[in-house]
């Protein structure tokens, strides 16, 4: 069994070879095929279809005794109410928060130029009919109908709040109960929040539904929930079957690609539960015991502004799968940055840095790959003089192996090894809100766009272009020895397939693949010189053996 196996070897190696990059193929189609027409639908959708009502949700009996409630509560449904006056505006440095007659906060306009929808316009982060930030629900059926129907009154109708932190202060009154909201709005758009109740009232307050952009709509978007253990509850749209009753929760996130509502205490534990909505997204509500003091944001998962507020904030923001590669290396993206000032040279610094620390590896792939080449016709020698004997044709390749210090897997390994760094950098530079908006040179104004199907005249084509051209000759330059007809068909369309999907992917991935290749074929360009020099020498070395023979 074992001399089949190192007979098969050769050929085992050319199949993951190629199983890796379909591997990469499907990735991207996957992304293409089916991530973004899901992304182009529901933004359809959205415009074709308001929002449901979020807020009539069934959900079942809690207990909410670790929270300090003395008494099990199911979270009330309420009906939608006209009570979207606006009463009081607070403005600060990035961002302007609309505060509701109900209390809650209604809308966020982001400030920054660079956050604005397809129309141009600045963005706004939340639907008019989903569930607000700051509602509250209380336990007591017949309170919470009366707080639905009753205008809150705001110590303020505007405030500015672009250098010293101001207090609003919204008080609801509900008869023998009074709800009180102190809320001290800070400069960089987050804020802190005291509630209260006048007579111990039990109730639960949320984050409120997702940011609603359609203008970065992607398949990441849900609750994602930190616990006082370090380790995050992440519950995307859709997938949520029945209601969750979670403890020791310090952090509550409604979070998209970019953007995020969060309420956060991180030295308080919190009873939190997660139901869904009539779309089966997920809505988060926090277990209040008369009062609270909770800490706020909604706005862009900028690194460093959460960092900011709570070092453990940085959590909300997730890459999936890698996060444990993937949040290292957005340290080192953000440390380079810091030092360059420029997002787009901090990508190439990164995958120069990337592929110098992995240049061993490569290297000895690479040569592995070009020892292999020089064998192939001895290999093939073997086989055809064995081809009735498997087991001494296997013998005889795994000696000539060893001869020649030949390893038939070692061009595989490399590859397979750098597998999870281009996934972790892909979902970096997807997710990384920081890129939005960021140039680089010339043409490439915004390093988080890409072409849509109405514009593929775009400028941002020459760097797919480019990265096709640079791929078509790293496979010209790179040894290969198949010999199968359609294997190697599929090969050389792979530079053209990849082109045509990295048109439609974000310029900063492109722009790392890009010098990736550049990088990899200097690599090699310098590894098959080598070989080159050392055939000469050898042939030279032969040549002046066979003349001395001869006198």
């Amino acid at each position: 069994m074992s001399m089949n196996n190192n007979q098969n070897k050769q050929d085992t190696q050319k199949r993951i070879l190629l199983a890796t990059l379909i591997s990469f193929v499907f990735f991207i189609a996957y992304d293409f095929l089916y991530l973004q027409p899901q992304q182009q639908a529901q933004m359809q959708y959205a415009k074709e279809h308001p929002k449901v009502d979020t807020k009539n949700v069934n959900v079942n009996s809690v207990n909410t005794n670790t929270a300090g409630l003395s008494k099990t509560n199911a979270i009330p449904n309420i009906k939608e109410v006209n009570k979207e006056t606006i009463a009081s505006t607070i403005t600060t440095k990035n961002a302007i928060y609309e505060i509701d007659s109900l209390g809650r906060i209604a809308q966020v306009t982001l400030r920054e130029k660079k956050y604005v929808d397809e129309e141009g316009k600045a963005l706004k982060l939340f639907n008019s009919t989903q569930l607000k930030p700051l509602e509250v629900r209380f336990a007591d059926a017949a309170l919470n109908k009366k707080a639905f129907d009753t205008v809150v009154t705001v110590s303020s109708n505007k405030l500015n709040v672009l250098n010293n932190s101001q207090v609003l202060t919204i008080t609801q009154n509900l008869g023998t109960t009074v709800l009180t909201k102190k809320i001290e709005f800070f400069a960089d758009g987050h804020y802190k929040l005291n509630i209260s109740t006048s007579n111990n009232q039990n109730y639960f307050i949320t984050p409120g539904y997702r940011p609603d952009i359609a203008a970065d709509m992607y398949a990441d978007h849900g609750a994602l929930l930190t616990k006082n253990d370090g380790t995050l509850v992440i519950i995307e749209d859709e997938d949520m079957d029945n209601a969750t009753e979670l403890v020791g929760i310090q952090a509550v996130s409604a979070f998209d690609r970019y953007y995020t509502t969060v309420l956060y205490n991180f030295d308080k534990n919190m009873q939190v539960s997660v139901m869904k909505s009539k779309d089966d997204s997920p809505e988060s509500f926090i277990h209040v015991a008369n009062t609270a003091t909770l800490y706020g944001y909604s706005g862009p998962k900028e690194y460093n502004l959460l960092k900011s507020f709570h070092p453990e904030l940085t959590h909300i923001i997730e890459y999936g799968w890698f996060t444990f590669l993937a949040k290292p290396m957005f340290v080192m993206l953000q440390y380079i940055h810091n030092m360059v000032g420029n997002w787009g040279w901090t990508i190439v610094i990164t995958t120069i840095l990337l592929k110098l620390v992995l240049s061993p590896l490569s290297h000895k792939g690479m040569v592995s790959m070009n020892r292999l080449k020089e064998l192939a016709p001895k290999i093939k020698q073997i086989q055809e003089k064995n081809k009735d004997d498997k087991q001494k044709a296997s013998m005889q390749m795994m000696e000539l192996y060893k001869k020649e210090g030949a390893n038939p897997m070692g061009g595989c390994l490399p590859i397979i090894l750098q597998i999870p760094i281009f996934f972790a950098i892909y979902r970096v530079l997807l997710n990384s809100i920081e890129l939005k908006g960021a140039e680089w040179i010339w043409f490439v104004q915004d390093l988080t766009h890409k072409v849509s199907m109405s514009n593929l005249m775009d400028p941002y084509i020459i760097i797919p272009i480019l990265m096709g051209a640079t791929m078509f000759v790293q496979q010209k330059i790179t040894p290969n020895q198949m010999q199968d007809e359609t294997q190697r068909k599929m090969f050389m369309m792979l530079p053209f397939v990849f082109t045509i999907f990295f048109i439609f992917f974000e310029a900063g991935l492109v722009i790392y693949w890009t010098v990736n290749n550049i990088f990899t074929i200097s690599q090699q360009y310098y590894i098959n010189k080598m070989f080159e020099t050392q055939r000469e020498e050898r042939a030279k070395a032969h040549d002046a053996k066979k003349s001395h023979k001869g006198k």
